[in-house]
């Protein structure tokens, strides 16, 4: 192929990707360049090598870049016969993104879960090859699901190719970036399309063309190659120059085409304004186009941009005004046609968007809808009219994952007197933007703001707005923000039926808590933890609470119940949140297994749905289990990364995993008085009123008693006996009395207090905690050399630890078992020797699902779920699914 001249390293780069899928593993090549340089060329090619693979094609359309799913309906439309493949939730909702059928419930990251289930259905029967050209001009919806399945397929034999500018910049795709083409190869490929040049033509083309090979095909054709412009610019010249040789109606047909590609409008839209179809084909013989399925495909964008903007404005009038009149009031390219149209305030064109805006929201089409909403907006001529549909932009931006332009919409909104609704709209997006920013502070005061202007009209939703704004100040560990809430949220005057009784009595006993010291506010709050009915958020909020209250079964109960809802309903915008709390109390329960399964998943989650602040607290739980488990690079890198979060804005409840899991660290490698330091300079500050301030303590006070610094270790000890005796649980009683336990110097005295909390243990709770008691209890019976009931303590601490692959702590009772005439050989269980989703899988399938109904939960595609147990088989030494469910993979 002439276009591919010079290619040979970048049709490998391209080719390797196709052959990764024949060989059974996914791959993705992001293919980068300027206009011309030879992308389209470079996927064509690879397209054609790919025999024996069912190969789907798309590529974005400038026209049709507001139409949501538009792109992904164009590459889907071969394999929509496989839809009944789908689990139900999933394809119904990818039908209602695709317009096949009504709009389905879930989130819009739901159509990216069906589109990888359906491509790994495809791919079953043979490798899929997916082909994304021009993939700048994706509408952003299908470019969200394309992306979320890139980074979702793993073990299927699925390619997927995209060909984009450089203002295409999805995260997380592996790039390859076309250059031009050296001068030796651009002048033989110049010899070859045009040997009748001139030596210093050809010479002057080389250099200006930068070997971009459309250039070196077409500026010979046009303007000459000194005109001072940029390279697409003067392709665009060129361009212009071959369409001036048409005739009359050939140029005419281009413009039409230039504005609606479907053949049959185009030709309706011809009839209408008395061109004469042949016209078209002058255009096709000319090379401009191409007619094929129906659809009039220019041979290269910028030849489409010559068409349309080489006439003059009132003939692109005519033809949108045309287009529009032939397409019915429901079909969303009316409204984009009449907008098109406009030449100023445009009452007609602006009901048109607004009510195609409606369409796509139905349909999950957020970015498509704040799109739409925007132009309304610009064609409204009433203030108050213009104002609401640019927040309702601004709120769509804002579901689409589009902070910017939010933050732009909201910025043209005119202040609107007297309407409380829309104010605290306002108010509400500017916070969600300020907390995103950096400043809980001031998203605060936009969420009181709000529920004020609310308050008057309804008192519920003024209520909501006031628990979100507790909510930061807590985060914030900033105890009069909070108090003013709670103050706010008392003065409302709500009663039962506003169904927010236990979301108010959260924030006063909060406020309490954060006034007070952690022990204040547990009598109050222990009520709440029976919430199990009612939203997603109110519940979880419940879940939050049992964790300040110490109830960390009940906790993890309500969070396992949200997340599974969300799963089934497909809302998996709320599964970051769920498994936030869900993983800290699993590892409060002392599941690490649990708990890392859970927060590798929501961290994965959290960055699909762009939920940063999610993600930070799932960074934070995760580095906390790998200091637990001895992992200093991988603990040292998470935390660092929710240190980091949360430094810019402030946020004291999320620094704190990060402190505390660095300190843990510390004390798990034998550096006790790193860990003091570490853990003293972090109460110093906001973080002195979060839970974690009471969690920590124990580790306080096992550090400072390894260096001797007792007073430091009584204040943690007296923290934590308070608040043990606020709670009443048989776990914190333990913890306390082996917290007194180390302090006491009288070893009868220590020794009840050991008993008393080995007794405590017994009753339920932490095996982590149960084992730390024991280590500790083991050291101290050594000292007194009581070595036999020593090695009793240490054997058991010993295999609790082996069981949480806590490796650091597991040394530590070796090496006193040894001292102690004992020595225990560790034997890897086996939930530790799994990674955090090989864990999650194998539970699955010991509970009898099949790959399909895991990967349905998990949003995986079957065969990734296939591969995982492939990898997970011989670390349990078992060949069978049916021997899974003998084995004890408790966690």
């Amino acid at each position: 192929m002439i276009m591919l001249w010079g290619r040979e390293a970048d049709r490998a780069a391209a080719a390797a990707v196709l052959e990764r899928a024949r060989a059974g593993r996914s791959g993705a090549l992001l293919v980068r360049g300027d206009p011309g340089i030879g992308k389209s060329a470079l996927l064509d090619d690879v397209a054609a090598a790919a025999t024996g693979m069912t190969v789907l094609r798309c590529a974005g359309v400038e026209t049709e870049a507001e139409v949501p799913f538009a792109s992904l309906h164009q590459l889907l439309t071969p394999a929509l016969a496989h839809l009944g493949r789908l689990p139900d939730v999933q394809a119904a909702a990818l039908r209602g993104a695709l317009g096949l059928g009504p709009a389905a419930g879930g989130d819009q990251l739901l159509v990216g879960v069906a589109v990888l289930t359906l491509l790994a259905e495809l791919a079953e029967d043979e490798p899929v090859l997916c082909v994304i050209d021009d993939a700048h001009w994706l509408d952003r919806s299908s470019a969200q699901a394309l992306r979320f399945v890139a980074r979702r397929l793993h073990a299927e034999p699925v390619a997927m190719l995209f060909g984009a500018r450089d203002e295409f910049a999805p995260e997380g795709l592996p790039e390859h970036r076309l250059a031009g083409l050296d001068p030796d190869t651009a002048d033989a490929l110049l010899r070859q399309l045009r040997p009748d040049l001139p030596q210093r033509i050809r010479v002057r083309l080389v250099r200006d063309s930068a070997g971009n090979p459309l250039a070196l095909r077409e500026l010979p054709r046009g303007a000459p190659p000194f005109v001072p412009a940029t390279l697409p610019r003067r392709i665009q010249d060129a361009f212009a120059a071959r369409i001036d040789r048409l005739p009359p109606d050939g140029k005419a047909m281009l413009l039409i085409a230039a504005a609606e590609e479907g053949l049959g409008l185009v030709l309706e839209a011809a009839g209408q304004l008395g061109v004469a179809p042949d016209g078209l084909g002058a255009a096709e013989e000319a090379g401009l186009v191409t007619v094929a399925a129906g659809r009039i495909v220019f041979t290269h964008p910028l030849l489409r941009a010559a068409a349309y903007q080489q006439t003059t404005f009132d003939r692109r009038l005519v033809v949108h005004r045309t287009l529009a009149r032939l397409l019915p009031a429901d079909d969303d390219r009316r409204a984009w046609h009449l907008a098109a149209a406009a030449t100023g305030p445009d009452e007609e064109a602006a009901l048109a968007l607004e009510r195609a805006a409606e369409r796509a929201r139905g349909r999950k089409g957020y970015p498509a809808s704040a799109a739409a909403l925007q132009r309304a907006a610009q064609l409204t001529a009433d203030p108050v009219r213009r104002t609401r549909r640019l927040v309702a932009a601004a709120v769509a931006a804002n579901d689409a994952g589009q902070p910017d332009l939010t933050r732009k919409f909201l910025a043209g909104c005119d202040p609107v007197d007297g309407d409380a609704v829309l104010t605290a709209r306002v108010c509400e997006l500017r916070a969600r933007l300020a907390f995103d920013e950096g400043s809980a502070a001031a998203a605060h005061d936009l969420l009181v703001a709000g529920a004020l202007a609310l308050a008057p009209v309804d008192r519920r939703a003024a209520g909501l707005l006031l628990v979100d704004a507790a909510r930061n100040a807590w985060q914030l560990s900033d105890p009069a923000r909070v108090q003013e809430a709670a103050a706010r949220l008392h003065e409302l005057g709500l009663t039962p039926s506003d169904g927010l009784g236990p979301a108010v009595e959260a924030v006063t006993a909060a406020a309490r808590l954060l006034v007070d010291g952690p022990a204040a506010g547990v009598p109050a709050m222990r009520a709440l933890t029976r919430t199990r009915t009612g939203p997603p958020n109110l519940r979880l909020n419940a879940a939050f609470v049992a964790g300040l209250v110490g109830d960390f079964e009940a906790g993890r109960a309500i969070a396992q119940d949200v997340a599974d809802e969300a799963r089934a309903e497909g809302s998996i915008g709320w599964l970051p949140l769920a498994h936030v709390t869900l993983a800290a109390a699993q590892l409060y329960l002392g599941r690490f297994a649990d708990a890392a399964a859970t927060a590798t998943e929501g961290l994965r989650l959290a960055e699909d749905t762009g939920q940063p602040n999610r993600a930070g607290y799932l960074e934070g739980i995760l580095g906390w289990i790998l200091a637990a488990r001895g992992d200093a690079a991988g603990c040292a890198e998470l935390a660092g990364r929710c240190h980091d979060r949360y430094t810019r804005n402030h946020i004291a409840n999320g620094l704190a995993w990060a402190q505390w899991a660095l300190a843990l660290l510390d004390l798990g490698l034998g550096r006790p008085a790193e860990a003091s330091d570490r853990l003293d300079a972090a109460l110093a500050g906001p973080a002195r009123h979060q839970i974690q301030a009471v969690y920590s303590a124990p580790d306080q006070v096992e550090a400072a008693t390894r260096i001797g610094a007792y007073e430091r270790a009584e204040d943690a000890c007296a923290r934590f006996a308070a608040w043990a005796g606020a709670a009443r649980l048989d776990w914190a009683d333990a913890v306390a009395h082996r917290c007194h336990a180390l302090l006491e110097p009288s070893w009868p005295i220590a020794r009840r207090h050991f008993e008393a909390a080995l007794a405590g243990h017994a009753a339920g709770g932490s095996p982590w905690e149960a084992a730390r008691t024991r280590l500790a209890y083991g050291e101290r019976l050594r000292r007194e050399r009581r070595k036999g009931e020593a090695r009793t303590q240490l054997r058991a601490a010993a295999e609790l630890f082996d069981r949480l692959g806590a490796r650091p702590w597991l040394d530590r009772a070796n090496a006193e078992l040894r001292a102690a005439g004992g020595f225990v050989e560790p034997a890897p269980s086996s939930v530790s020797v799994l990674s955090p989703q090989e864990l999650q899988i194998v539970r699955l399938v010991a509970a009898g699902l099949t790959n399909r109904e895991i990967g349905a939960q998990l949003f995986l595609s079957p065969k990734t779920v296939s591969y995982h147990l492939y990898r997970a088989f011989p670390k349990l030494n078992v060949t069978s699914r049916t021997q899974l469910a003998r084995l004890d993979l408790s966690g």
